[in-house]
C-alpha cells in the first residue's frame, strides 16, 4: 500500500544519517545474521579473510564456510583487537576479494579499529577490489561509524541493540563498489539478494513482506535518536562505558578487553572473583534487572557482560551497580 512506501521513504534518510552515508541502506525482516549471510553470498567470489576475535566474528567464518566460499582465518586471542598490520600481512598475497570483521565484538566487549583496518585493506596489492564487510550489530546507533568516510563496502546492524527496538529488523549500508561486485557473483540466493533488495528500495518497497509494525517503531525511534543528537548519543554511551569500567575495577574485577579497545556499548568483565553469575542474575531479576553471562562455553561463568547501550541512562547504570553491590555484600 502507498502508506507503507511512505513509511519506508521517511525511514531511509534517517537511517543514512545514522550510517553516515549517502548510499543506500537496505532493510531486512531478519536478524543481523541474515545480512551477514547476504554479504557473503553477494560480495565474495574468490577467497574471504575472516578476522576472528570472539564468537560473533567467528560467525562470519561459519557463514563463509557454510556457503562454500574459500576462506582463511586471522584469529587473535579473545579479548584482543584485530590490528591493521595483521590484516595487511594476510592481504599481501593478493588472493582475497573480501574481508569480514566485527566492529564491536559483543562476546568480548572489544571494539576493533575499523578505520585503520579499512585503510590497511585499501593499501593492499588489490585493495580497491577487496570488499570490506563489517558487523556493527551491537554498536551502530551507540558508537561512531562513518560508512562513507571510512570507505567500507557493507556495514550491517540490527534493531535490538543500540537502536533499542524489538528484534526482527536488520539494516546494511552498501557501497556502489559492492553493488557492482554483487552483479558479477552467481547464486546470490533470493531473500538476501542485494540487487533485488536495492531494486525494490528505489521504490520504497521490499521484495518480501516487510515487518510493518516494527517499521513504525523504527520510524519513531529514529526521530528520538536524531532529536538527542548523534554526538550527544555517542558521548552518553562513552560516559556509561567509562563508569562501568570504573565500577568493575573498584570492585576487584578486571575488564576483559585490551585497554584502549573497550566497547562503548557493552563491557565484558573477568569473573576473577568467581561469583555465581546465575545466582547474581536471579538476585537482579527480582529487582527488574539482568546482565549477561559470558557468551558460549569458552567464556560462560568466566566472564559476565554489562550492556550500556540504547536508551539506557547513567541513572540506570547506577541502579544496576547498587543492586550488584548488594549481592556482593551477601557473599562477604
Amino acid at each position: 500500500m502507498p502508506e507503507c512506501s511512505d513509511l519506508i521513504g521517511r525511514i531511509q534518510p534517517k537511517l543514512r544519517q545514522l550510517f553516515m552515508t549517502q548510499k543506500r541502506v537496505l532493510i531486512s525482516a531478519s536478524s543481523g545474521t541474515g545480512l551477514m549471510e547476504g554479504a557473503i553470498r553477494n560480495c565474495a567470489n574468490r577467497k574471504v579473510l575472516n578476522c576472528v576475535n570472539g564468537a560473533f566474528s567467528d560467525r562470519w567464518r561459519q557463514i563463509t564456510e557454510a556457503n562454500g566460499k574459500a576462506n582463511e582465518v586471522l584469529e587473535v586471542e579473545w579479548g584482543q583487537p584485530i590490528l591493521p598490520e595483521q590484516v595487511a600481512a594476510k592481504l599481501a598475497t593478493g588472493e582475497f576479494d573480501a574481508i569480514t570483521v566485527a566492529h564491536n565484538e559483543t562476546s568480548t566487549g572489544v571494539t576493533n579499529p575499523i578505520p585503520q583496518i579499512a585503510q590497511a585493506v585499501r593499501q593492499a596489492p588489490n585493495g580497491q577490489e577487496i570488499m570490506i564487510l563489517v558487523d556493527s550489530v551491537s554498536s551502530l546507533g551507540g558508537a561512531r561509524l562513518e560508512f562513507d568516510a571510512w570507505d567500507l563496502d557493507v556495514l550491517l546492524t540490527s534493531s535490538q541493540k543500540a537502536f533499542a527496538l524489538p528484534p526482527g529488523l536488520a539494516f546494511c549500508a552498501i557501497s556502489d563498489r559492492a553493488m557492482a561486485k554483487a552483479a558479477t557473483v552467481p547464486n546470490r540466493g533470493y531473500y538476501f539478494d542485494f540487487l533485488l533488495l536495492d531494486k525494490y528500495l528505489q521504490k520504497n518497497q521490499t521484495p518480501a513482506t516487510p515487518a510493518i509494525s516494527l517499521l513504525f517503531a523504527l520510524d519513531k525511534q529514529l526521530d528520538a535518536i536524531l532529536a538527542e543528537g548523534l554526538e550527544n548519543r555517542f558521548a552518553r554511551h562513552l560516559a556509561m562505558r567509562d563508569r562501568t569500567l570504573e565500577w568493575a575495577k573498584s570492585r576487584g574485577f578486571t575488564p576483559f578487553a585490551t585497554p584502549g579497545y573497550e566497547s562503548p556499548t557493552v563491557t565484558c568483565v573477568h569473573n576473577n572473583r568467581q561469583i555465581d553469575v546465575g545466582a547474581l542474575n536471579q538476585f537482579l531479576r527480582e529487582r527488574g534487572m539482568i546482565l549477561s553471562n559470558g557468551y558460549g562455553a569458552r567464556l560462560r561463568d568466566k566472564t559476565f557482560r554489562i550492556a550500556h547501550m540504547g536508551d539506557l541512562q547513567m541513572a540506570d547504570m547506577e541502579a544496576l551497580f547498587t543492586a550488584i553491590d548488594e549481592f556482593l555484600e551477601t557473599l562477604e
